[in-house]
């Protein structure tokens, strides 16, 4: 089952390209910018990545993201990760990135996303990975600093195919952003939101009906409120479910206790990703075995977490089509019937 894992085609929806810096990375951008770091070595640094909530996680988070100062930084993040991409059968990918994160250090936003964008345009020319970039607004800062953000990305919708939330969900609910949500999509732009982590189903409710999103973050929240789970199944919203990172944040104690397998035999779009894989202990690959050793899923339903990320991407109909029929392809040769 571990060789079918690997081999299987994957479609990745919720990745932070900040929560992808390994501290190899983390040191030797360090390094070259001349920054110091509040640890003395790589397996010191990994020592630290030790969690029991959302917040504290996005503490150090926020930290290792300080060595992030010029446009190859950027680049070298984002061409990381697609390297892992290649390695773990993974044919798109649709990335955040947390523009405020930055810009309040100082760092233009024109120097994160020129150095992200070029990484993903080369990541399909040279490893055939396609993509696409989402702008995330922080959700523990103003409204105000959203609407600020939003105009510093003007220049660059062309770059962009949606908007995102994300940070910190207890106290912070979707309402904060529906002005600038609204405003968003009258840019043209579609909209997803973390919702359902920690926060309430009441946070899923409000991001479909207040911001209008697409897709639902997280979401395993929604299992409290059966009205919700009838919704989300006959609308076929989709949930970018991330396990790894949901066992390592304490959202569920062990991985045995998990309700993605549940959450698909109600009907529900569930896909799996890995979050912030360099904190939260993998990437695609080691998310899907990760819930096969815990859960025992059939190839069939693993192979449906592809076809259901496929559905939810923010491609063209014909992208679709064509990782279907890669899907298609490998179950024709590898599935188990």
């Amino acid at each position: 089952m571990e060789k079918f894992i690997r081999c299987l085609p994957k479609v990745e929806l919720h990745l932070h390209i900040e929560g992808s810096l390994e501290p190899e990375l983390m040191f030797e951008l360090a390094e070259r910018n001349g920054i110091s770091t509040p640890y003395s070595s790589v397996e010191e640094a990994r020592s630290a990545y030790h969690f029991h909530n959302l917040q504290s996680f996005l503490d150090i988070y926020y930290q290792g993201a300080n060595v992030l100062i010029t446009e190859r930084d950027f680049f070298d993040l984002t061409w990381a990760y697609l390297l892992r991409c290649k390695a773990d059968n993974v044919m798109h990918t649709e990335i955040f990135f947390d523009p405020q994160t930055h810009t309040e250090r100082g760092i233009a936003f024109d120097t994160a996303i020129n150095g992200i964008y070029h990484a993903l345009r080369q990541g399909e020319k040279e490893l055939g990975i396609t993509s696409r970039l989402i702008m995330c607004f922080l959700r523990h800062l103003s409204e105000e600093a959203a609407f600020e953000t939003l105009e510093m990305a003007k220049p660059h919708l062309n770059r962009l195919v949606a908007v995102g939330l994300d940070s910190s969900e207890l106290g912070h609910p979707p309402e904060k952003f529906e002005r600038v949500f609204a405003e968003a999509r009258a840019l043209g732009l579609k909209t997803v939101a973390h919702a359902g982590e920690e926060g309430p189903p009441s946070n899923i409710w409000d991001a479909i009906n207040l911001l209008h999103v697409s897709r639902i973050d997280h979401g395993v929240q929604s299992s409290e409120d059966p009205e919700l789970i009838k919704t989300l199944a006959l609308s076929r919203m989709p949930l970018t479910v991330c396990p790894l990172s949901n066992i390592k944040l304490r959202v569920f104690d062990k991985m045995e206790d998990h309700n993605i397998l549940t959450l698909l035999d109600q009907g529900l779009c569930v896909t799996v990703n890995s979050d912030d894989p360099a904190f939260f202990g993998g990437y695609m690959t080691d998310n899907f075995i990760a819930l096969n050793k815990a859960l025992s899923p059939s190839p069939s339903q693993l192979a449906q977490f592809t076809r259901n990320a496929i559905e939810a991407s923010f491609v063209s109909d014909e992208r679709k089509q064509e990782m279907m029929q890669n899907l298609d392809d490998f179950w024709d040769k590898h599935g188990i019937h």
